[in-house]
């Protein structure tokens, strides 16, 4: 029987090219977003959709449900939905951060939670979290994300410690910045403001602190999804995977 896979955040970005990484390697797909616009996306991809807000408990486990009632199964999940807010700390709106704290990092736990069993039964059962370079490192004006980002990292040890006898692993993967839809508005934003070009800003802000001068595109960090997710990455569990082209090598 095929595999199936959860992917949350599934509609753009990282998820989506998750969610295409996996189906090409014949795995049935349930993507996760809060917006019904992915319902079509997901027909025409040939997925299964629900509509969650992660941030809801309920909705947590109904996403797990509704793929394993899909599906029959579930042996992959992929924890990448999530948002970004900045603002200094004195002025970080308290609902905001729990908001953020609820999908990014309450969530994953939820989802993982709810999906235990099946991914034990799978006897390959893989979480894959999506971390960021932030989950080592920060930056100021991200408390929220930074402190979820860093959340993951020890989620993900405890649950391979708690999974390895059932061949069930977890891992982070930890980019740098990719150029999804919410980086392009982020450069734009920041071009208009600083009154430069967005390919100086892509230069002198968002690769600053990296080796290699490049943003990452998201089928890199869902070709990587796909690796994890695979029977030939059977002895990779409790680590966080950098793709962070360097930034945290200083």
């Amino acid at each position: 029987m095929e595999r199936a896979a959860l992917v949350t955040g599934g509609s753009s970005g990282i998820g989506l090219a998750s969610a295409r990484a996996l189906k090409a390697q014949g795995i049935n797909v349930s993507i996760v977003d809060i917006n019904d616009s992915g319902q079509a996306l997901a027909d025409a991809e040939g997925m299964h959709f629900v509509q969650a807000d992660l941030s809801e408990r309920d909705a947590c486990k109904q996403a797990v449900d509704s793929t394993v009632e899909a599906f029959g199964r579930l042996d992959i999940l992929v924890n990448n939905a999530g948002f970004q807010h900045i603002n200094p700390i004195a002025d970080f709106p308290e609902d905001t951060w729990d908001k953020l704290i609820a999908v990014m990092l309450t969530a994953p736990f939820l989802l993982s939670k709810y999906a235990w069993n099946h991914l034990i039964q799978s006897g390959q059962g893989r979480i894959i979290n999506i971390g960021s370079a932030h989950s080592l490192t920060a930056s100021p004006y991200k408390a929220a994300y930074v402190t979820a980002k860093h959340g993951l990292i020890g989620f993900t040890r405890v649950a391979a410690l708690e999974g390895g006898e059932h061949g069930l692993t977890c891992n982070t993967i930890c980019p740098a910045y990719v150029r999804t839809p919410l980086v392009d508005k982020q450069i734009a934003d920041q071009a208009r403001t600083r009154g430069i070009s967005e390919n100086e800003v892509e230069q002198q802000v968002f690769l600053e602190n990296v080796a290699i001068k490049r943003l990452l595109e998201p089928e890199d960090v869902g070709n990587y999804v796909a690796f994890l997710s695979s029977p030939e990455a059977w002895s990779i569990t409790g680590s966080f995977q950098t793709m962070d082209l360097g930034w945290t090598a200083r």
